[in-house]
């Protein structure tokens, strides 16, 4: 059986304490994954400076060429998945869909989207850094603008304890190489390939292997984790973030929340913008704090629910294989279950109607080729505070609220992505300005589609460096 090896600064451990990964259609094991204890892992980070200090005397420079040759590889080089057996591109896309449940066709955009960052570093930089030469953190200060500027590491690597979700969230840490960071990485626990893969691919290209650690383990391993590297990446539900907020040395990747916002004009005229708000809400399976769970408008909001619903109801669960599968199953069929249990449960309240539900003819949870989805959904609410109009879920499913225009700016609540669809000059500037939103898009653009070098929920180089005053006597 293929085994998913620990990394120890690049060399590979065996474990006694294993964990088999499952394909989600018949159970039968895909590979054996050796899991790192949290007493290995705290040991390890105890040589964490000296491995820090290796990767920051080479030149910022010459690691962005590393990472972009590392796109290349990762897209489609034969990298080693353990010290016995090697992956090619074809192998990586079957095993991640395998135990994740997410279709062949949603894991190579993904792998695309990991491969883009990777390509792009310094452009990605770039845009975290508003244009600064990165070659300022060689020598810890240089000029900008005719400025002598300065920052400083905060930590001497970065953590991430990451997702089983997507593969595509992994650029948002895989630049941290480029910025002379080693990464200390838990893996999902159905989804070490994506992670495994980046660090192998960044190895090929010229990294120091001394610059990855790999650790599967369970949650005190990812506590571990959290509170040993001072600079860290956590993504989960809103539970698992709780312990951390607040916290400096963490940064958070929780619920998105992010929503389409419609004036009263946009709302009237809502039929020129459905494509949007179905690609917001379904792209990548509906997977993304990305993806839109709320489609907020100022009028329209039956005939807008109505016409979601059967655009919607329309995307149907096939088989991982399938080249136009455009949903993802459910790793742990039991989450599902729960997962439909809860919403209708929910619909019991009133004010809220699921409008998908006399289109689909069928039940929303649904079993095909042995895998266990959930079909899209589309409820409509009739107050901004019912329990569903502020839910998210890991499949497609979006409230409809409508709300007076006046009010609507006040009524979104927190929002990673907000695209705003308004001509309306006040309602325009009111989401302008607001502390709701994080990430903003102005017109007809899905909440799905990002520029890297926009970051969203957090720049990577504010995490990692802090910028200070610096003066210098030329003449000494």
């Amino acid at each position: 059986m293929r085994h998913v090896p620990i990394l120890r600064a690049g060399r590979e451990y065996r474990s006694i304490d294993r964990h088999v990964l499952r394909d989600v259609r018949n159970g039968e094991p895909v590979a054996e994954m050796s899991m790192a204890n949290r007493g290995l892992i705290a040991r390890d980070l105890l040589g964490m400076d000296e491995r820090a200090a290796a990767l920051r005397a080479r030149p910022a420079a010459e690691l962005a060429a590393v990472s972009e040759r590392a796109g290349r590889l990762f897209a489609e080089g034969t990298l080693p998945l353990d010290e016995e057996s090697q992956q090619t591109p074809a192998q990586y896309l079957s095993s991640l869909s395998a135990t994740t449940g997410m279709p062949i066709a949603l894991c190579r955009a993904n792998m695309a989207k990991v491969a883009s960052v990777l390509s792009r570093v310094s452009a990605v930089v770039g845009g975290w850094t508003r244009g600064l030469d990165i070659s300022v953190i060689d020598g810890g200060w240089g000029m900008d603008g005719g400025r002598r500027v300065s920052f400083r590491p905060e930590a001497a690597a970065l953590g991430a304890v990451l997702p089983n979700n997507s593969p595509g969230v992994h650029g948002l840490w895989a630049p941290a190489l480029a910025l002379k960071y080693p990464l200390v990485l838990r893996p999902g626990r159905q989804e070490p390939w994506t992670p495994l893969r980046i660090a192998r691919a960044l190895m090929a290209a010229g990294a120091p292997e001394s610059a990855f650690c790999f650790y599967p383990s369970d949650h005190a391993g990812g506590a571990e984790i959290l509170l040993r590297c001072g600079r860290s990446m956590v993504f989960g539900d809103a539970s698992t973030l709780r312990p951390w907020a607040g916290d400096p040395r963490v940064q958070g990747h929780g619920p998105g929340w992010s929503k389409v916002i419609l004036d009263a004009e946009a709302s009237a005229g809502f039929e020129r913008y459905l494509d949007v708000m179905v690609a917001s809400i379904a792209d990548n399976g509906g997977r993304s704090c990305l993806n839109a769970s709320g489609i907020f408008v100022a009028s329209h909001g039956r005939e807008i629910a109505e016409a979601l619903a059967a655009r919607l109801s329309a995307i149907e669960p096939r088989p991982l294989d399938d080249p136009d599968a455009r949903l993802a199953a459910f790793a742990e069929p039991a989450i599902a279950r729960r997962l439909s249990a809860h919403i209708d449960a929910q619909l019991q309240a009133p004010g809220a109607e699921d409008v998908t539900a006399r289109l689909r003819g069928t039940e929303r949870l649904t079993v095909v080729d042995g895998c266990t989805f959930l079909r899209p959904t589309i409820v409509r609410c009739d107050d901004p505070e019912h329990p569903l109009a502020r839910a998210e879920y890991l499949f497609p499913f979006a409230a409809v609220v409508e709300i007076p225009e006046a009010t609507l700016a006040s009524t979104i609540g927190s929002t990673l992505v907000g695209t705003v669809i308004a001509r309306d000059g006040a309602l325009r500037d009111a989401l302008v300005r607001s502390t709701d939103i994080d990430r903003l898009n102005l017109g007809a653009i899905a909440t799905s589609r990002i520029d890297w070098d926009q970051p969203h929920e957090g720049n990577l180089f504010d995490h990692l460096y802090r910028r200070r005053a610096v003066q210098i006597d030329d003449a000494a």
